[in-house]
Order: C-alpha cells, then structure tokens, then sequence
C-alpha cells in the first residue's frame, strides 16, 4: 500500500472524534494535523480545555520529529464542544471514552441518531469486540474498530478491527481516511482484545505479577525487556503508558469473553487502580512522573 505525501483542500473530511482523553485528543490531532476539519466533543468542558492545549503544545514538538502533511493552521481546523448534537453532519465518527461497555453503549446509541445512516462509526477500544457495537445499530455493516496506538500522530499503523456485518465498502472508506494522513493499517477479523492487546495485555499482567510475588521489581523487569529483546520501552513502562485503570477494564473484558484463567488481572493491578496510581496520567504508577 502507498500512503499520501501530501493532501488537498478537497480531501479534507468532515471528522467527529468523541472522547478527548489521551488517545481521542491525539486522533483529533492526527487528522486535523493532516487536513481534516475535526470536531473533538467530549461532555467535560475542562477536559475539552485540557485537550486544547495539550493539543496546541504537542503540535509544536511532533512537528519537531517528523513532517506532517498540513500542519499549518491546525488549531483552525478544531472544533471542541461539550454537547454530542455536533456530531450532525460528520462524515465519519471516531468514540474513544473510556474501557467501560455501559458508557460506549450510551454513546452509541446517541450516536445513530444524529448522523446519516451510511455514515461510518468507528469504535477506538481496547478490547470490547466490535461485533457488540454493530449490534446496537440498525445498519451494522458501517460499524468498524479502529485501534490507535499513543502517540496517536507519531504512531504510522492502525489496526482495523472487521466486525461480523462491516462491508467491505465501509473498510474502503476507513483505508482511504487512513491513507489521507499517510497512515498504514492491518486488518484484523473481531476477537476480544484483536491481536495487539490481546498478546500485549497478557504481557503485562504477566509483568505485574512478577512484582507482585517479589520475583523482580518493576525496573529490572523492564530492564530485561529492552536490553535482551531491544524493546523501546519495557511491559511495565508500557501499562504506565497505557494506563492502569485502562489495563484492568481491557483485561476484564478479555477474561469475561474468552472465559480463560490465562487473564484473570493481577491483585496488584487492582490495588493500584484502586489507590489511583493510574499511571503517566495520574503522576504515579510502577513509575512516579511530573504532572
């Protein structure tokens, strides 16, 4: 597959993206980044406000690590709004809130109603399979996942879940959506978890429960992981990344689907989401981080 260079006015989509925490604001900024005129709608106005600017700093530094098509004029390109009727119009939608299906559902059920029938909904989640989404639709075959990675603008592939009704023409449009910000992707068929955290969450239970019994502490087990296998970071680093409280939503979704002991979530993991040691994004995880 060849990915775009370069993008015109004209390609420029009508892009919603709902949920403006981490992954959400960095897919709003991936695609205004690349052209897009993007509503980023999320019902908290101070996270909106937080996603402003965190938005407006990051372009500044990822301009810094690489080129990116049509940066110039990115924030022009952002609508934030708090109330979910903005999504009239999209051409197509993107919900990234949180790992917790009661919520998604909500989401999606509002979501039906205000955009055309053909137009594609795109659910960004960690686990939660793709064919439950669809049946909340009356035309599931526009529902398809679409799992970015953090950082979202630095990330170059996307894995693009096929849920048991998504067409074909709705993954043609997903591709060409992907290509126009010189993104890849791979195509996955619908299982809990897809490949990526299906694998990567055990990996990193696994590594907790490590710590857990006193086997190594966090650090060397990361050390391990980037000196002999030449990972960038270590499984722990990697759930910091992701979050915690993420990690134990996706790995309880992956335990209660497949009904198999291999992901029951460490006691620690808990603890820790408990105490609120969510990880980079509460200042505290196997790690400590500036806030």
């Amino acid at each position: 597959m060849s990915v775009a260079a370069e993008i015109s006015p004209a390609a420029g989509q009508r892009v919603s993206v709902v949920g403006a925490g981490v992954i959400g604001m960095g897919v709003a900024h991936l695609f205004a980044q690349w052209g897009h005129q993007v509503t980023l709608v999320d019902r908290d106005q101070a996270q909106l406000d937080k996603a402003r600017k965190q938005i407006s700093r990051n372009s500044k530094l990822y301009s810094l690590l690489q080129q990116s098509g049509g940066k110039a004029g990115l924030m022009e390109r952002l609508r934030f709004e708090s109330n979910i009727d903005h999504l009239a119009g999209s051409d197509f939608v993107i919900e990234n809130i949180t790992e917790d299906w009661d919520l998604k559902r909500t989401v999606h059920e509002a979501i039906q109603g205000l955009v055309e029938s053909d137009t594609p909904i795109a659910a960004n989640t960690s686990a939660i399979p793709i064919t439950r989404f669809g049946s909340l639709y009356k035309n599931p075959q526009r529902v398809l996942g679409m799992h970015f990675m953090n950082p979202v603008p630095l990330m170059p592939t996307v894995e693009m879940i096929r849920g048991a009704h998504t067409s074909e023409s709705t993954l043609d449009r997903a591709r060409a959506l992907l290509q126009q910000t010189g993104r890849d992707w791979v195509i996955v068929n619908d299982s809990p978890g897809f490949v990526t955290n299906r694998v990567m969450m055990l990996m990193v239970n696994e590594a907790m429960f490590l710590v857990h019994e006193g086997v190594s502490p966090a650090a060397d087990v990361d050390r391990l992981f980037k000196t002999c296998f030449g990972h960038k970071m270590g499984p722990l680093e990697t759930a910091d990344l992701i979050g915690l409280d993420t990690v134990l939503r996706s790995i309880e979704v992956i335990y209660a689907e497949l009904n198999d002991s291999k992901y029951r979530p460490c006691p620690l993991l808990r603890h820790m989401v408990y105490a609120g040691h969510n990880g980079r994004k509460s200042g505290r995880g196997f790690y400590v981080y500036e806030t």
